[in-house]
Protein backbone atom coordinates (compact mmCIF):
# COMPACT_ATOMS: atom_id res chain seq x y z
CA UNK A 1 0.00 0.00 0.00
CA UNK A 2 1.48 3.47 -1.00
CA UNK A 3 1.86 6.10 1.42
CA UNK A 4 -1.16 7.82 -0.52
CA UNK A 5 -3.45 5.32 -0.25
CA UNK A 6 -2.54 4.52 3.26
CA UNK A 7 -3.01 8.60 4.46
CA UNK A 8 -6.80 8.36 2.80
CA UNK A 9 -7.41 4.92 4.86
CA UNK A 10 -6.29 6.73 8.38
CA UNK A 11 -8.33 9.66 7.40
CA UNK A 12 -11.31 7.58 6.16
CA UNK A 13 -11.27 5.64 9.69
CA UNK A 14 -10.83 8.91 11.50
CA UNK A 15 -14.16 10.23 9.48
CA UNK A 16 -15.99 7.14 10.18
CA UNK A 17 -15.00 7.45 13.92
CA UNK A 18 -15.96 10.70 14.36
CA UNK A 19 -19.10 9.97 12.85
CA UNK A 20 -20.06 7.05 14.65
CA UNK A 21 -19.28 8.54 18.25
CA UNK A 22 -20.84 12.06 17.09
CA UNK A 23 -23.70 13.58 18.60
CA UNK A 24 -26.45 15.70 16.85
CA UNK A 25 -24.24 18.87 17.26
CA UNK A 26 -20.95 17.43 16.15
CA UNK A 27 -22.93 15.63 13.24
CA UNK A 28 -23.83 19.06 11.98
CA UNK A 29 -20.30 20.45 12.44
CA UNK A 30 -18.65 18.02 10.56
CA UNK A 31 -20.96 18.34 7.53
CA UNK A 32 -20.33 22.16 7.66
CA UNK A 33 -16.37 21.34 7.72
CA UNK A 34 -17.16 18.91 4.87
CA UNK A 35 -19.01 21.21 3.07
CA UNK A 36 -16.49 23.71 3.10
CA UNK A 37 -13.93 21.23 2.30
CA UNK A 38 -15.44 20.64 -1.11
CA UNK A 39 -16.24 23.67 -2.25
CA UNK A 40 -12.42 24.28 -1.49
CA UNK A 41 -11.53 21.30 -3.29
CA UNK A 42 -13.52 22.47 -6.22
CA UNK A 43 -11.74 25.60 -6.30
CA UNK A 44 -8.42 24.14 -5.95
CA UNK A 45 -9.37 21.62 -9.14
CA UNK A 46 -10.96 24.66 -10.67
CA UNK A 47 -7.69 26.55 -10.64
CA UNK A 48 -5.69 23.43 -12.09
CA UNK A 49 -8.00 22.87 -15.04
CA UNK A 50 -9.37 19.58 -13.56
CA UNK A 51 -12.58 19.92 -14.66
CA UNK A 52 -13.98 16.33 -13.42
CA UNK A 53 -12.54 17.10 -9.81
CA UNK A 54 -14.37 19.84 -10.00
CA UNK A 55 -17.61 18.23 -10.77
CA UNK A 56 -17.11 15.62 -8.16
CA UNK A 57 -16.31 18.16 -5.33
CA UNK A 58 -19.40 20.46 -6.34
CA UNK A 59 -21.59 17.56 -5.92
CA UNK A 60 -20.09 16.10 -2.86
CA UNK A 61 -21.07 20.13 -1.69
CA UNK A 62 -24.37 19.58 -2.89
CA UNK A 63 -25.38 16.25 -1.20
CA UNK A 64 -24.54 17.72 2.01
CA UNK A 65 -26.62 20.58 1.13
CA UNK A 66 -29.04 18.06 0.61
CA UNK A 67 -28.61 16.37 4.26
CA UNK A 68 -28.71 19.52 6.02
CA UNK A 69 -31.74 20.54 4.17
CA UNK A 70 -33.23 17.42 5.01
CA UNK A 71 -32.40 17.20 8.62
CA UNK A 72 -34.11 20.54 9.40
CA UNK A 73 -37.10 20.02 11.79
CA UNK A 74 -39.50 22.31 10.21
CA UNK A 75 -42.25 21.89 12.79
CA UNK A 76 -40.01 22.79 15.95
CA UNK A 77 -37.56 25.58 14.24
CA UNK A 78 -40.21 28.04 12.68
CA UNK A 79 -38.82 30.88 10.70
CA UNK A 80 -35.34 29.42 11.22
CA UNK A 81 -35.68 25.95 9.86
CA UNK A 82 -37.48 27.64 6.97
CA UNK A 83 -34.95 29.84 6.05
CA UNK A 84 -31.94 28.14 6.70
CA UNK A 85 -33.91 25.24 4.07
CA UNK A 86 -33.95 27.98 1.65
CA UNK A 87 -30.63 29.41 1.73
CA UNK A 88 -29.63 25.81 1.53
CA UNK A 89 -31.59 25.11 -1.37
CA UNK A 90 -30.21 28.03 -3.04
CA UNK A 91 -27.30 27.60 -2.64
CA UNK A 92 -27.55 24.23 -4.71
CA UNK A 93 -29.23 25.60 -7.86
CA UNK A 94 -26.51 28.09 -7.74
CA UNK A 95 -23.80 25.00 -7.74
CA UNK A 96 -25.74 23.24 -10.10
CA UNK A 97 -25.85 26.06 -11.95
CA UNK A 98 -22.05 26.55 -12.02
CA UNK A 99 -21.42 22.83 -13.03
CA UNK A 100 -22.77 23.78 -16.17
CA UNK A 101 -21.41 26.91 -16.21
CA UNK A 102 -17.40 25.91 -15.20
CA UNK A 103 -16.17 29.34 -15.89
CA UNK A 104 -18.73 31.13 -13.53
CA UNK A 105 -17.53 28.68 -10.63
CA UNK A 106 -15.15 31.38 -8.60
CA UNK A 107 -17.43 33.93 -8.16
CA UNK A 108 -20.46 31.19 -7.54
CA UNK A 109 -18.23 29.36 -4.86
CA UNK A 110 -17.81 32.99 -2.99
CA UNK A 111 -20.69 33.59 -3.13
CA UNK A 112 -22.20 30.16 -1.33
CA UNK A 113 -19.32 30.34 0.76
CA UNK A 114 -19.61 33.79 2.17
CA UNK A 115 -23.66 32.93 2.71
CA UNK A 116 -23.01 29.42 4.21
CA UNK A 117 -19.42 30.44 5.81
CA UNK A 118 -20.87 32.12 8.72
CA UNK A 119 -23.75 29.49 9.62
CA UNK A 120 -20.67 27.35 9.78
CA UNK A 121 -19.33 29.03 12.32
CA UNK A 122 -22.00 30.04 14.70
CA UNK A 123 -23.09 26.10 14.58
CA UNK A 124 -19.43 25.30 15.58
CA UNK A 125 -19.51 28.50 18.38
CA UNK A 126 -23.06 27.63 19.42
CA UNK A 127 -23.61 27.43 23.79
CA UNK A 128 -25.21 23.93 23.72
CA UNK A 129 -26.30 24.87 27.71
CA UNK A 130 -29.23 26.62 25.55
CA UNK A 131 -30.47 23.70 24.02
CA UNK A 132 -33.47 25.42 22.34
CA UNK A 133 -31.09 26.27 20.08
CA UNK A 134 -30.71 23.20 18.60
CA UNK A 135 -34.20 22.76 17.78
CA UNK A 136 -34.32 24.28 14.26
CA UNK A 137 -31.59 21.32 12.88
Amino acid sequence: MTRIKAAAAYKRLDIESAVASADRHELVTLLFKALIGALAGAEVHHQHENTDQVREYLTKACRILVGLQGSLDYERGGDIAVNLGELYGYSIRKLFAANVRVDKLPDTIGEVKSLLKPIAEAWENMDLSKSSQLMAV
